[in-house]
């Protein structure tokens, strides 16, 4: 019967299927940060473009102060979420690359590296979806007291 490596306090020992899975894992996590760059890339464009095309039409129905800070206003928050969704591509993508690397020479700093990398796109995805979770919680209960004053108002 074959032995497998154990994990010990000070070394780890990555046998082949491990090496394996984490060989794909790193092929598909680039894959994905690049089409993550992709359409970060893609929503800056839109945000310049939707920004000056919401400009228009509140030109055309509105005074043109309000179109130029309602177009602004629409860019910045579209560039906003290309540059939070840049970020965990970036981490993806230094975790695929790092990874790929380490296995390629069996360097375990690279290896460290890359996890590391792992970590932080994961604690930037946990603190996102908390705060995400936190705004709704918040729209939740400003809009349960909204209805409550507004049928007390008719009552």
């Amino acid at each position: 019967m074959e032995q497998t490596p154990t994990t010990s306090l000070f070394e780890l020992h990555i046998d082949h299927q491990t090496s394996t899975f984490l060989q794909e894992a790193s092929r598909w996590a680039k894959f994905l940060a690049i089409v993550g760059f992709v359409f970060c890339g893609i929503l800056a464009i839109v945000a310049l473009f939707a920004g000056s095309l919401l400009g228009s039409i509140m030109d055309r129905f509105g005074s043109p102060a309000s179109g130029f800070l309602g177009s602004a206003f629409f860019t910045i928050i579209y560039l906003g979420f290309a540059l939070l969704y840049f970020f965990p591509c970036l981490y993806l993508y230094r975790f695929g690359s790092r990874a790929q690397l380490a296995l390629k020479d069996n360097d375990n700093e690279q290896m460290t590296s890359s996890f590391r990398n792992l970590r932080s796109c994961f604690r930037f995805l946990g603190i996102l979806t908390i705060i995400i979770l936190s705004f709704y919680a918040l729209v939740l209960v400003i809009g349960v007291i909204v209805a409550a004053l507004a049928s007390q108002g008719r009552g």
